[in-house]
């Protein structure tokens, strides 16, 4: 598996977390930063991660702000990505069995490192249900027409 991260400034310090929990992993990872705390624009580092996903470029992609609204809502706006905003382990599990979400936003200034580092490895161990499901995401991508 091959996953994108990217963060605001809000986010900075969270990712440099998570991009070690994704080296302890063994998990090979795209990076777009920032490389700086200097106040930056999510959108633009939310694009990069979205893009890939969306290209197939890589299979999964996290994003990290102060809430994780901002970069969630942002990454939605391309098409193919189901970004979900989570907060909670049962949350990162439920969105990829039913949601099939290919990016998760999360918020520094919401939760911690140790629970951050537990949603992720949960989301990137959890596979898609299928079945009933995937009619429903069909359903939900269709809206993008």
């Amino acid at each position: 598996m091959k996953v994108a991260i990217s963060s605001d400034h809000g986010g900075n310090n969270l990712r440099k977390e998570i991009t070690n929990l994704l080296k302890e992993l063994d998990i090979e990872y795209v990076d777009y930063g920032p490389d700086s705390d200097a106040s930056v624009d999510y959108p633009d580092y939310a694009l990069p991660v979205a893009s890939d996903v969306a290209e197939g470029k890589v299979e999964r992609g996290i994003l990290i702000c102060g809430t994780g609204i901002g970069m969630s809502i942002a990454a939605n706006k391309v098409k193919g990505i189901r970004c979900a905003l989570v907060h909670d382990v049962f949350s990162a599990k439920a969105t990829r069995e039913h949601n099939n979400s290919n990016i998760i936003a999360m918020g520094e200034r919401v939760i911690g490192a140790g629970l951050a580092r537990e949603i992720v490895s949960t989301w990137l161990a959890t596979d898609f249900e299928g079945g009933r499901h995937e009619r429903r995401i069909e359903k939900m991508m269709d809206l993008e027409k």
